[in-house]
């Protein structure tokens, strides 16, 4: 691959996938290379759903998340997508302010009516996202834009004129960078005893469910290992009914967590290489505007 139209993509993971699909549908032919796609990556592991969860909050990163929550929105107008439009609670156990991008999220509004053991709450209704159905839903887009993806495990990035890195946790010993940190996540796929809301509770470790029509998922962790029961019955704190439900899957995986997200470019060699990892776990919440910065800089 050495013609200035080609790229490839090396990770197949969301930030992988939406880079692929605004890369080909901008023109580019693309190529992307995994050593896992699906279930095999971090991303499906994920909650999921926009939040700057682990990640700086600084000028570019809110203009990554504003344009990735407008592009968001957008998709969940199409079924094929998994995202839905849900309302929901987020709360905090201590005194707290409401967080400064309120006024981007739609419906917001202060609430009193909190479970047992948190003080400062608010409403407002976010895109939920369905990582399995999403990462098809990418994988498909990015295919039908011109796209080949390959489950192929790589030692190095000057593999092309242009490549685009976008391996995660998986650059700590690629690139190598020693500041990416693997933060351990873990969900619970449960039967849906009748959840229509999300919840998240800003506790340490987390405590957050998401519906999926007749799933929930319940969450989480931040490092820490738990059964599956633990995840259920703190949930159910929150919401009671969670607390027979069928327990039909766990989920985990690494959430790669830097100081900053590296977007930028190095040249290795006569390869030009577009680094664009370490989103922490705002993979979700900062795909679409990184994909796009990948994009303005090439």
């Amino acid at each position: 691959m050495n013609d200035d139209r080609e790229v490839l993509v090396v990770g197949a993971g969301v930030i992988g996938l939406t880079t692929a699909v605004r890369l080909g549908e901008a023109g580019f032919r693309v190529r992307v290379l995994a050593a896992g796609t699906g279930r095999a990556t971090t991303s499906y592991a994920a909650g999921a759903t926009w939040s700057p969860y682990l990640v700086e909050w600084t000028d570019r990163s809110r203009a990554w998340s504003f344009e990735t929550l407008d592009e968001l929105r957008r998709l969940a107008a199409d079924p094929a997508a998994g995202i839905a439009l849900v309302p929901g609670t987020e709360a905090v156990p201590v005194p707290a302010a409401p967080p400064d991008f309120a006024d981007r999220l739609d419906g917001f509004a202060i609430t009193t009516d909190l479970p047992a053991g948190f003080v400062t709450g608010w409403r407002f209704t976010a895109p939920v996202v369905d990582m399995p159905a999403y990462l098809t839903y990418l994988q498909t887009r990015a295919v039908q834009a011109g796209a080949s993806v390959e489950e192929r495990t790589v030692a190095r990035l000057d593999l092309a004129a242009t490549v685009v890195n976008c391996t995660g946790i998986g650059a700590r010993e690629l690139v190598p960078d020693e500041q990416l940190t693997p933060v351990r996540g873990q969900v619970v796929i449960v039967a849906n005893p009748g959840v229509t809301e999300w919840f998240v509770g800003e506790t340490d470790p987390p405590v957050y469910f998401f519906p999926h029509g007749d799933t929930v998922l319940l969450g989480g962790t931040a490092g820490h290992t738990r059964t599956g029961e633990d995840i259920r019955d703190r949930c159910a704190e929150v919401e009671p009914r969670l607390k027979d439900a069928p327990i039909l899957q766990t989920r985990t995986g690494l959430r790669p967590t830097r100081p900053e997200v590296r977007l930028a470019v190095e040249r290795l060699g006569a390869s030009t290489v577009v680094h664009n990892y370490g989103h922490g776990g705002a993979g979700i919440t900062l795909s679409w505007g990184c994909a796009a910065e990948v994009l303005r800089l090439l």
